[in-house]
């Protein structure tokens, strides 16, 4: 007997703080350390507008790992995904039989030649 276990409780995550997951949580954090860190770097060099938008570029990143569910993965998966099948994987695949019984039963090279022409070679 199958037991069917509703998609809401299979996809249950447990908020710790605000709402948020373990997971979110951390990468928020991280996106925030992210902002302040760059708003201190810059901002003698630059004005609030820009420092602004520099920090809002440099915390999505992180903000976006925390939330990214694709298929069932996170971005750290999704992201090794991605990798083995655009860059690690070749492009094309060839396929190459490797038949023991066809090697066992054409041995020699005369076998061989007499299956591929039907046996009639050898008559006359």
């Amino acid at each position: 007997m199958e037991v069917k276990i509703p998609k809401e409780i299979r996809e249950y995550r447990e908020a710790i703080f605000f709402g948020l997951t373990g997971r979110q949580l951390v990468c928020s954090l991280l996106a925030l350390g992210a902002a302040v860190g760059l708003y201190f770097l810059l901002s003698p060099a630059a004005g609030d507008a820009e420092i602004g938008w520099i920090c809002i570029l440099g915390a999505a990143p992180f903000a976006l790992c925390g939330f990214f569910r694709y298929h069932g993965m996170t971005a750290e998966q999704f992201a090794w995904a991605w990798i083995k099948s655009e860059l690690l994987s070749p492009r094309r695949l060839v396929f190459r039989s490797n038949s023991v019984y066809y090697e066992l039963l054409f041995s020699s090279g005369r076998d061989r030649k007499r299956a591929k022409t039907g046996g009639k070679e050898g008559r006359r």
